[in-house]
């Protein structure tokens, strides 16, 4: 993950002369004459130290780069990074995001000021596809305007070979900068030299993780400093209250991680408790006033419960959540379930498999057809995500799309679907597709980004492509839906709400969103002609949307009769086995219509 201190210099505001002249000057020769040396070739002292230097105008997202920076960062061509979106895309996907919001301070950055950054991330200098990476140190100032949007980030970026040797060379990098406390590496190693002991004695340890409770309304409350000060509190006192021979770090934003040694079951379920005594007995001092505060904790015991420290992070982070889910007693100590046991370890080897396959591109589409009413010609092929496992066998994303969004894989499966549509796209110039977006990727200003990068914002690929956001998505999040839809259709995109009636959208809702297109949900049609209630409720949905001028696709389609019912009603298209079954799309046909097949239950 990117690594950075979180803590901005905000104190002084931007100073008097205009950002664009403020730290760094023309790139080239600076400074003064000097009597032995000669003048100071900046370049030649960066490349020296392998860094070089740029200027990224936020606002108006370009980027100067010094003379060197083709040569330090192995670039062929740095013309082609002259825009920070296009950067973004030769920075590691998991950690593009967080770079952003290190540079600019983020969604709630300080109006006014001089924002102080040092990150560190990979850099893949030929783009994502390719296979060099290279870690980097991104240090610099950003400036925000009055209204803490960021102007113009500026800094130097330096190759560092060996990020662990780098961290071993600065003894902060061993402590959390807020709290002082081990930071996630060091409590990591701690609880790794605890197994390691545990195996060689019969005493026992535990490792404990406590959460602060409620941080995201104490952030929106007092906001994100007063939080920051709740978290330091918290974990002084945490630290007070353990034995010398115990120790505390900090594992995440809101969680501490606690190592115990030699400690049996009642002891540790009694120092857990003076844990949370010693938060909840007083309210936190801060800046604005008294903060109440508590914490939850969960607790496994070493060896018994976990042989590994990521069988005892996960296990503790189980028990941490099965105690905030109490509405009494927030303790909870881990007790193994092989039940449990067995289908945590089957999601595991999922997500493997997952991250794999991405690794190794066996992420797959296949096309189904979307026909027009009456002439039930093809007019759009809906993008359906499959997975070759290493044995050559191919399974549907109903097998494994679940358990990606449970471990935070949605977003780089939905990268690598936009990249193969936009290949098909472009191999195939009479093709149009709809592709599916998680919830996570309809807010991911990253996967925009890459749109636009994959596409160059050519219009003859993008009025192709049909964008499908789930109405439980939209309506969670009727806001941010809307700015996420119109940014599509500026590039040229239609945008469809998939699975329309499940969430019952608002009349409001719906012009809100400025959609062009609706899908029925297909547990309303699989039953037509069986339910008068399904029935009723289709034609009330397709008239609702052509009253807005919205065309309207009836999923779901699986003989002729629904079929029949469905034109009678005056839906625009359908889709479903009907029509064609969904077919790999190395296989499918470019314009082709696909042969209806039998009467079929569709899928889902």
């Amino acid at each position: 993950m990117v690594a950075s201190s979180n803590e901005f210099a905000g104190g002084g505001g931007v100073p008097s002369r205009q950002p664009g002249n403020a730290g760094v000057a023309d790139f080239g020769q600076l400074g003064g004459e000097s009597p032995e040396q000669g003048p100071l070739d900046l370049d030649q002292v960066l490349e020296s130290v392998h860094a070089t230097a740029y200027r990224w105008d936020v606002a108006g997202d370009t980027i100067d780069w010094a003379d060197n920076a083709g040569v330090v960062l192995g670039v062929d061509d740095i013309a082609k990074l002259r825009r920070g979106r296009a950067f973004a895309l030769h920075i590691d996907a998991e950690h593009a995001g967080a770079r952003y919001d290190g540079v600019t301070g983020g969604p709630h950055a300080t109006p006014g000021a001089a924002l102080h950054y040092c990150l560190h991330y990979r850099l893949l200098p030929e783009g994502r596809r390719g296979k060099r990476a290279l870690w980097v140190e991104d240090t610099g100032v950003c400036f925000t305007d009055a209204d803490g949007r960021p102007m113009q980030a500026q800094g130097t970026l330096r190759v560092i070979a060996d990020r662990r040797q780098q961290e071993r060379q600065h003894p902060a990098a061993n402590h959390d900068e807020l709290t002082g406390q081990l930071n996630r590496t060091r409590l990591t190693e701690a609880l790794t030299t605890l197994l390691s002991n545990a195996s060689r004695s019969p005493i026992n340890g535990a490792f404990l993780l406590a959460g602060v409770n409620d941080l995201t309304l104490i952030n929106e409350t007092y906001g994100f400093d007063v939080g920051d000060e709740v978290i330091t509190v918290v974990g002084r006192r945490l630290g007070r209250v353990l034995r010398g021979k115990d120790c505390i770090g900090r594992f995440s934003s809101n969680k501490f991680g606690i190592v115990l040694h030699d400690c049996d079951t009642n002891g540790i379920e009694a120092i857990a408790r003076r844990l949370m005594e010693a938060i909840s007995s007083s309210v936190v001092d801060t800046s604005v006033g008294a903060v109440a505060a508590t914490i939850s904790v969960g607790a496994v015991i070493i060896p018994e419960n976990a042989s590994s420290a990521r069988s005892a992070i996960g296990h503790a982070l189980q028990a941490l959540d099965t105690g905030r889910s109490n509405r009494g007693d927030q303790y909870c100590q881990y007790v193994p379930c092989e039940r449990h046991e067995s289908e945590r370890r089957h999601k595991v080897a999922i997500a493997d498999e997952i991250i794999r396959a991405l690794n190794d591109r066996r992420m797959m589409i296949a096309l189904q057809p979307i026909v027009t009413s009456r002439s039930h010609e093809p007019e759009v092929y809906e993008c359906l995500l499959r997975m070759r496992r290493t044995d050559g066998t191919v399974i549907s994303a109903s097998e494994f799309i679940g358990v990606a969004e449970q471990f935070g894989l949605a977003k780089l499966i939905d990268y690598r679907v936009l990249e193969l549509a936009i290949d098909l796209l472009r191999a195939s110039p009479k093709i149009k597709l709809a592709l599916n977006v998680s919830a996570a990727t309809a807010t991911d200003p990253q996967w925009m980004a890459g749109l636009e990068g994959f596409t160059g914002k050519d219009r003859s690929l993008t009025e192709r492509l049909t964008i499908e956001i789930t109405e439980t998505t939209a309506i969670s999040d009727v806001k941010a839906a809307v700015k996420f839809v119109t940014a599509l259709k500026e590039l040229g995109c239609r945008v469809a709400l998939d699975d329309f009636g499940a969430g019952y959208t608002s009349f409001r809702s719906l012009r809100q969103l400025g959609v062009d297109m609706v899908k029925i949900d297909g547990s309303f049609i699989q039953n037509l002609g069986n339910d008068a209630e399904d029935e009723m409720f289709v034609r009330t949905l397709i008239d609702l949307a052509r009253s807005f001028g919205v065309v309207t696709v009836g999923e779901w389609v699986g003989d002729e009769r629904t079929m029949k019912l469905l034109e009678k009603a005056g839906v625009s298209y359908m889709q479903g086995y009907f029509f064609g079954k969904p077919e790999l799309a190395k296989d499918a046909g470019e314009t082709k219509p696909a042969a209806p097949s039998k009467p079929a239950k569709p899928a889902g």
